[in-house]
């Protein structure tokens, strides 16, 4: 028996839910070869699962943040099920990456130079011990006390892995070989990950005809600068120039077109929305447009305790502007309390994995497998 949403009428409990599948497996899309040095770089490992009662007619591509790895949506660092398994218990086909430069997808001279794996506690724990974010105490749902020693931190800091110093490079390798995938496996849903985010603006920019959704959970932002959180009043003093296309480091289709980023012409907001957020900056008017982005469907999601909590809003206001239509949810408006940014490894992981799961199926063509052929 199934309820309006199509899932299967159930216990409450997700965490004993079976995962029975069809097929799993894993593979590499994507990447070229260097003739001169007989490498090949810019290549995508992809693992997978294919649930046998597959009721949701398009996959979801889940692509991980910075430092991390698709690891991070197996499963928790206390050992509970991660959105993979969550979303293929429902009925979702899964598709998990690691994008370029990291985990299973390093490749030959891959995109650089690497930064070393370090995980800020701060920005996983809300560590107030230095200048921190005004929503920093809101901090309820790490499962542990988010230190050294604590066992579900240390599992989490084994998962940290060297991210490329180039950004722009994994954008671009991203781009493309997200295409191939799209290409592969056809039309699918996107649930992007902080730093993962520009790499899904940039999929859905390439294939938008193949991008059913995009799930953006706090999207690597604010829009054109970075913002250094910094002792009160202020709080925020606006760091390095690191997206210079606005919403990405690597180019993005703009109308009218911009040949360059120079073209971009950007000015900061007089005041903030309100206490606790940042002055973001957004395009100049006559503001250009996104077109590609502007045809798909979109979300946001912010947690009330992360460090993304004073300018997610700059993220959604920038899309609005440049005339791209989404969904933009404070989860705390939804009663959804206390969460930092990896709200995916968070005690309430699965109420948050159930919120954006009602918001997929809410879209037409989601609510029955008769539309996988589309």
């Amino acid at each position: 028996m199934a309820n309006h949403r199509n899932e299967p009428v159930r216990d409450a409990d997700e965490s004993g839910w079976p995962l029975v599948l069809s097929d799993q497996g894993c593979f590499y899309v994507g990447g070229r070869y260097n003739d001169d040095t007989d490498t090949m770089t810019g290549q995508v490992f992809v693992q997978y699962q294919i649930p046998k009662d597959r009721r949701h007619p398009f996959p979801v591509v889940m692509i991980h943040g910075g430092g991390q790895t698709g690891a991070g949506f197996l499963s928790t660092p206390d050992g509970r099920r991660g959105w993979a398994d969550n979303f293929v218990a429902n009925g979702f086909a899964v598709y998990v990456v690691d994008v370029p430069g990291g985990g299973r997808a390093q490749g030959h001279d891959q995109v650089g130079a690497l930064r070393p794996a370090t995980a800020v506690a701060g920005r996983v724990c809300a560590d107030r011990s230095g200048p921190s974010w005004p929503q920093a105490h809101l901090h309820t749902q790490w499962p542990g006390d988010g230190g050294r020693g604590d066992p579900t931190f240390d599992q989490f800091y084994a998962s940290q892995v060297s991210s490329p110093v180039d950004a722009a490079s994994v954008e671009r390798a991203m781009r493309d070989a997200g295409a191939a995938l799209l290409d592969r496996i056809g039309p699918a849903i996107l649930l992007t990950h902080s730093l993962g985010a520009p790499l899904g603006w940039q999929i859905g920019d390439a294939r938008p005809d193949l991008t059913r959704a995009i799930v953006a959970i706090e999207p690597n932002g604010p829009p054109v600068y970075d913002a250094r959180f910094s002792a009160e009043p202020d709080c925020f003093d606006d760091a390095d120039l690191a997206r210079p296309w606005g919403i990405t480091r690597a180019p993005i289709t703009y109308s009218p077109p911009a040949e360059s980023a120079a073209e971009l012409a950007f000015e900061r907001q007089e005041t903030p929305d309100g206490p606790g957020f940042v002055r973001y900056w957004r395009q100049a008017e006559p503001a250009r447009r996104l077109p590609n982005l502007a045809r798909l469907r979109i979300l946001i999601v912010s947690g009330e305790a992360s460090y993304h909590a004073p300018y997610d809003h700059a993220t959604s206001a920038y899309l609005a502007q440049a005339g791209v239509e989404h969904d933009f949810v404070r989860l705390a408006e939804r009663g959804i309390r206390g969460n930092g940014h990896m709200m995916m490894l968070e005690k309430n992981s699965a109420d948050i994995a159930r919120l954006l799961r009602e918001w997929i199926l809410a879209s037409p063509g989601q609510r029955g497998t008769q539309h996988v052929a589309e």
